[in-house]
């Protein structure tokens, strides 16, 4: 499956008009070459100038995914992957991507027409995270954690609605050791267990972190730049246990794990999701 990744948005550059100019930049998932750059100037770019540079680019040989992590260049790349028949995926794991337009920043203070704007290649508005709807939430909650070794065995052979292991979070896949503890958080769901679980499923869920605070908090980031609040307390032991689980994320390469569940009876199960922190 032939994946591209791809960022338009405005740069800190202007044209000889002094006029903004968006910049296209493509590259494979894997990162390697070719990579493919164009620019434009903002009131000329389009998705039919955005169509036709990909066109050129592929060269007859269209990919069968677009994946976009920026909300900015999400409409604009969807309209021209419609022109094109290419489906685009919204999501922020575009690691390939990020790290080409990190390398891409440290180049423009040295062009002409680099206008010397502030400028952060990957900073996106986050909106303040919102409580997930109390009519789906479940009975209670609790931090977990399963041997690196023994995670994918055990829940990838039990049959479940919704199970989300990509092959790039396995943990064999990142070089985990099989004796280490992989954290995660498990909800018992109660009646509500698989209308918790579609929800999430809808919201694409990419990590869950716990937040020291007053009250200390669960912060679910799903989708491009979307934040829920899982949970708030103000339990010692809690936040000590909240503690762990950063701390064993930073073991795990980021890698934790969310099973949402009927009950603790180990009997049926819901959802379960890989996750990895967007900073990985």
């Amino acid at each position: 499956m032939q994946i591209w990744q791809v960022d338009f948005y405005r740069r800190p550059l202007q044209d000889e008009r002094g006029q903004p100019l968006w910049e296209l930049v493509a590259c494979n998932a894997t990162g390697n070459p070719p990579i493919f750059t164009a620019t434009v100037s903002q009131k000329n770019a389009s998705e039919n100038w955005l169509a036709e540079q990909l066109r050129q680019w592929a060269e007859d040989d269209l990919p069968n995914l677009i994946q976009v992590f920026r909300p900015q260049s999400l409409s604009l790349i969807k309209a021209a992957g419609q022109k094109l028949g290419i489906p685009v995926e919204a999501t922020r794991r575009t690691p390939a991507l990020k790290q080409l337009l990190l390398q891409k920043a440290q180049e423009y203070p040295r062009l002409e027409n680099y206008t010397g704007v502030a400028y952060e290649p990957l900073a996106l508005d986050r909106p303040p995270p919102v409580p997930v709807p109390e009519e789906i939430w479940g009975e209670r909650w609790r931090f977990a954690s399963v041997n690196s070794g023994e995670i994918v065995p055990f829940f990838g052979d039990r049959p479940m609605p919704i199970l989300e292991m990509p092959e790039f979070l396995l943990p064999a896949s990142l070089g985990l050791a099989s004796t280490l503890p992989v954290p995660g958080v498990v909800i018992d769901g109660g009646r509500q267990s698989m209308k918790l679980a579609r929800w999430l499923q809808d919201v694409r869920p990419v990590a869950i972190n716990y937040l020291a605070g007053a009250p200390d908090g669960l912060i679910l980031e799903a989708g491009l730049v979307e934040r829920w609040i899982l949970a708030t307390f103000e339990d010692e032991e809690v936040a000590k246990a909240g503690a762990t689980y950063e701390q064993s994320k930073q073991q795990s390469k980021g890698l934790h794990f969310l099973l949402v569940q009927p009950d603790d009876s180990g009997m049926t199960y819901s959802g379960f999701w890989f996750l990895q922190d967007s900073k990985q």
